[in-house]
């Protein structure tokens, strides 16, 4: 199968947001349509969508959905509708930095139009820019950190920072995909990442579907393969990177711990948008996801249904572990300034 689409993009015929539903990889390919702001708002809870750079389009393109669906008829009241519509996505999920600035990136550009039309208008066109500006974003990061790669080199990688997690390309697959397209031979062990499976199920099938070799291995198996010398690097993307800690999905922490021990270098790769230059690690919220994830496999039980569960999605690698962090504006090693990597 080719994918025949970008993972997130506006559909200009039915006025709408068409994704690929993550949720069903890989056993099915559907391409949804989300032509309401309930309908969006749910796709992302359900990590329909997902990934830091897609949920960046997804912010962007939700406002342009709350502007065309809007019947205000004055400036006021359709910017007013917005920002209730811009505080709703955000609130979806509050760990991924990149959602709310894709929606006030776009909430900022609908802030010079001069008139009911406009709003729609810039809404849509400045959503479908960062859409199209994330794919260039992400092959240059790709280009960047390709150099880090050796020829042979196996990477380890967690959770899917893949086309799926951005409109296309990838950040940390996109670093592989870059190095691979260079014309070296590379090697994955994708890790399962549970409770929902991302690496599993979606990493293992974007790379298949580029045939560049893969292996899946479960969580707890990542200081095994180290230890018998079968990893040489480990590129993770991220969903928010503070002064002090780089925040991805959770099991991201223990890898980069196990990396350090084995003297095995840990990189992150991600776009400048996901950089959050306001905070430190103590204030951002983690978001907390169902109990059930991890009571369920499925449709199947496979713990007490009144087991108590802590099921945080991220958690907090501090930057003492990392080796180097690639963005589109180049890469940068430690001690990190994060003021460097804005230009």
């Amino acid at each position: 199968m080719v994918i025949a689409m970008r993972t997130i993009e506006w559909d200009q015929d039915s006025r709408s947001v068409k994704m690929i539903d993550q949720t069903l990889l890989p056993q099915e390919y559907r391409v949804i349509k989300c032509n309401n702001l309930a309908l969006l708002c749910e796709a992302i809870r359900s990590l329909r969508v997902r990934g830091a750079p897609a949920l960046a389009a997804a912010g962007g393109f939700g406002i342009a959905l709350a502007a065309e669906l809007s019947s205000a008829n004055t400036m006021e009241k359709l910017l007013k509708d917005l920002q209730i519509a811009a505080n709703t996505l955000k609130a979806t999920r509050p760990t991924a930095v990149n959602l709310g600035w894709g929606v006030e990136r776009v909430m900022g550009a609908v802030s010079h139009a001069y008139d009911v039309a406009g709003i729609r208008d810039i809404a849509t066109s400045e959503a479908m820019r960062l859409a199209d500006e994330d794919v260039l974003i992400n092959k240059k990061l790709g280009e960047y950190g390709a150099s880090l790669l050796d020829d042979g080199d196996t990477v380890l990688t967690h959770c899917n920072a893949g086309r799926m997690a951005c409109v296309d390309w990838g950040t940390a697959l996109g670093v592989i995909r870059s190095a691979v397209e260079d014309g070296k031979e590379i090697n994955v062990i994708a890790c399962e990442t549970r409770p929902l499976n991302q690496g599993g199920r979606i990493t293992t099938w974007e790379l298949m579907q580029d045939n560049i070799p893969v292996k899946l291995i479960s969580d707890s198996m990542s200081g095994h393969v180290m230890y018998k010398g079968m990893v040489d690097k480990v590129i993770v993307g991220a969903d928010r990177i503070t002064e002090d800690a780089v925040f991805n999905k959770v099991g991201t922490y223990t890898h980069a711990i196990l990396a350090e021990e084995h003297k095995i270098p840990f990189y992150v790769a991600a776009p400048v948008s996901t950089f959050d230059f306001k905070n430190w690690e103590e204030n951002v919220e983690i978001e907390q996801r169902d109990a059930d994830e991890l009571r369920f496999v499925g449709d199947v039980q496979i713990a007490p249904l009144d087991v108590e569960v802590y099921n945080p999605a991220f958690d907090a690698t501090p930057m003492e572990f990392v080796k180097a962090i690639i963005t589109e504006n180049g890469i940068f090693r430690p001690p990190f300034l994060l003021d460097e990597v804005r230009t």
